[in-house]
């Protein structure tokens, strides 16, 4: 199959590498990164520019378009693909609207029945003001658009949630949420706007710093499985039918009786309370750093299922195949991250740390130049480590880190580590 993936994050290059390992594929990305770059034919366009990505990919007689980041659906680059008769893995931009804002998400899960928290809307300080006055904290705050993961903030401090407010109300409305505890799930639910194929769920740490203290970041590392939902819901594989059955296939059904039919990847962003399982967020698109844990899991038969939500026909695709593994990824990011990331320095030892037995590194944010491999963002790289049991695989994602080198360089030395 002749496959377009659009993205230059570590996101994309864990979809690259799994589509590379099930072999019989000829991928090209766009823009991708030094890291792709060493792996697969990468060009550059803008992939925020529908009919520009529309031309390059009916030019080359790609077979499918794999959509990674959220800016692009939300500028409806599906729907220029579609029009122009290639099979695109994403939603329209009237679907990609459940990430794109959260109150557009939060009407959908109203009319699809979904358990969620209450919310409010806030268009001014006044508002978030009042909303804080008539709620004990903490407090949840999020921006109602794209904010890159950061635009959420849940805090006891009443000046933090206000200078967050300052901070985002110019750019749109906030959503004051009802605080929900527990520990957090993702499900990846692949759909073809009718049916729905899940995938393992994963948990990331959005923290910045150990014990989750620190500023909220787009997700300092994640691990998968989850073995701890068996004690809750009997096994993973019950918990995963249960959020099929009362979350995402509720949620399809609503936005294509809508006329708003969502074809590609909802992420479902869960949380496990004492009431149940609740959602969080919806996002339109695979999350980072959770596909960096989720598809090196998966044996076989991406490339199909990806093809056949594309074309509507995801009930006659083969099954996915799944290893009998665990994953554990930690994002190595520069100094300043997640505020004022310093960039261009050198990188080291990444070829050290992939010599490791079931260490793999994804590039985040890597260039290339006269000085070798360079750090051109916050989130640097992923080194991820496969193994039998999650205490192997956390071994061997820690051991890679190990190997690698970048002056300043920030990473957690938890991830997994309760698991």
């Amino acid at each position: 199959m002749r496959i377009l993936v659009l993205g230059s994050g570590a996101r994309e290059h864990a979809i690259i590498a799994a589509l590379l390992a099930e072999g019989g594929h000829e991928i090209t990305a766009a823009p991708g990164n030094a890291g792709i770059a060493a792996e697969v034919e990468t060009v550059r366009v803008d992939i925020k520019h529908p009919d520009l990505v529309a031309e390059f990919a009916a030019d080359g007689g790609f077979d499918l378009v794999v959509i990674g980041p959220e800016a692009p659906l939300v500028a409806g680059v599906a729907d220029a693909l579609r029009k122009a008769g290639v099979p695109a893995f994403g939603p329209t931009k009237a679907a990609a609207a459940i990430e794109g804002s959260k109150s557009f998400a939060k009407d959908v899960m109203a009319r699809a029945g979904v358990p969620t928290g209450t919310d409010s809307i806030a268009r001014s300080l006044d508002d978030v003001r009042a909303a804080l006055d008539a709620s004990a904290p903490p407090w949840v705050l999020k921006a109602d658009g794209l904010a890159a993961g950061k635009g959420v903030i849940v805090t006891d401090d009443r000046a933090a949630a206000e200078a967050h407010a300052e901070a985002f109300l110019p750019d749109g409305p906030l959503l004051i949420e009802e605080y929900l505890a527990g520990p957090e799930v993702s499900l990846f639910v692949i759909t073809d706007g009718v049916h729905a194929v899940p995938l393992a769920p994963a948990q990331d740490f959005k923290r910045l710093g150990d014990g989750d203290t620190g500023p909220n970041t787009g997700g300092m590392g994640a691990y998968s499985p989850l073995p701890w939902l068996a004690g809750r819901f009997g096994s993973e594989a019950a918990f995963v039918d249960e959020v099929v059955r009362t979350v995402a296939l509720p949620t399809i059904k609503a936005m294509a009786d809508a006329g708003t039919p969502f074809v590609g990847l909802l992420y479902c962003g869960l949380i496990v309370t004492d009431d149940g399982v609740k959602v969080i967020e919806f996002n339109a698109r695979f999350g980072d750093p959770e596909t960096q844990v989720v598809l090196p899991r998966i044996e076989s038969g991406l490339a199909d299922v990806l093809l056949a939500a594309a074309n509507g026909s995801l009930d006659t695709a083969p099954p996915l195949r799944w290893k009998d593994s665990a994953a554990v990824t930690v994002v190595l990011a520069s100094e300043g991250y997640p505020g004022d990331p310093i960039t261009g320095r050198r990188i080291t030892g990444v070829d050290e740390a992939m010599a490791l037995e079931g260490v793999q590194v994804l590039h985040a944010a890597t260039g290339a130049g006269e000085l070798g491999l360079t750090a051109t963002g916050g989130r640097v790289l992923n080194v991820v480590g496969t193994g039998a049991t999650i205490a192997e695989a956390r071994e061997r994602a820690y051991a890679g880190l190990g190997r690698i080198g970048l002056e300043g360089g920030q990473a957690r030395t938890d991830i997994a580590a309760r698991a």
